[in-house]
């Protein structure tokens, strides 16, 4: 599957560092637009990385057929609030999002992959690589969920399943079959900062669209999850089994378990 070279367009977080330890020797190159992510200990030798300020679609496009790279990953996270920044983005960006009747994540992330693979590049799954870290059905981390908690997942899960279709709401919260906060464009963490400020002991709720592309979209929790919601004072985080993973699962279990949080997989 990665016998030929490979490059990397890796955004912020743990996740493009995760790739990367895990094919070592095969991803040629990396355009970052991650700031922790430099050449050095957490990268290969044999790795060239590319700092990006911001993502240049036209200029990635050309460098791949210059480096007869066919084969692409996408990974991590780039703040949605560039599209409204235009001056941030190269005119092929540009003219990509304009043609868009929408403009949620579904849209924007499945266009501007028709537009790299209309070059003949093939943008390729990083599922198989981290399946050891992709969420089981049942009990993950921390405590049971108590009954109350169970009933709220699935009171929750009915109500996310509702909101994904349109787009948005990839994480909720709930407390007593009431919906505390919806995530919009500012991200799990936040979500979670906001929902704690309201209530105590809410249920963090997280899933992906059914369609949503597996190939460079995989929802994501971590240490930064945890400690938001051990701030916050949120019980229970329940995530979608097999399509949610797990950063840096030691340091996240740990805080699961010393927090007293439940974490669980929603089969």
């Amino acid at each position: 599957m990665f016998s030929e070279r490979i490059a990397l367009i890796a955004g912020g977080g743990a996740l493009p560092l995760e790739i990367l330890g895990r094919l070592q020797g095969k991803i040629a190159v990396v355009y970052s637009l991650n700031e922790g992510l430099s050449s050095g200990e957490s990268v290969p030798e044999t790795t060239e990385v590319i700092k990006m300020v911001s993502p240049d679609l036209e200029w990635l496009l050309r460098d791949l057929e210059r480096r007869n790279i066919r084969k692409l990953l996408m990974a991590g996270y780039v703040p949605k609030k560039l599209m409204y920044m235009p001056e941030a983005l190269d005119p092929a960006l540009r003219a990509v999002i304009g043609k868009l009747a929408s403009r949620d994540d579904h849209s924007l992330l499945g266009a501007i992959v028709a537009a790299i693979e209309s070059h003949g590049v093939e943008v390729m799954p990083y599922r198989d690589v981290i399946l050891d870290i992709l969420a089981p059905v049942g009990v993950i981390a921390g405590r049971n969920p108590t009954e109350e908690e169970k009933d709220d997942i699935a009171w929750g899960v009915e109500i996310i399943r509702r909101l994904l279709p349109l787009s948005f709401g990839q994480t909720i919260v709930v407390k007593s079959r009431s919906v505390v906060a919806v995530e919009a464009m500012e991200g799990t963490d936040r979500t979670i900062e906001r929902a704690g400020t309201l209530v105590k002991g809410g249920v963090v709720i997280k899933m992906m669209r059914p369609d949503q592309d597996e190939r460079y979209d995989l929802p994501t929790i971590g240490p930064t999850t945890l400690e938001a919601m051990a701030k916050g004072g949120l019980s229970c985080l329940a995530v979608e089994a097999g399509r949610t993973i797990i950063l840096e699962k030691e340091k996240t279990f740990d805080i699961a378990e010393k927090s007293g949080i439940a974490v669980w997989g929603i089969g």
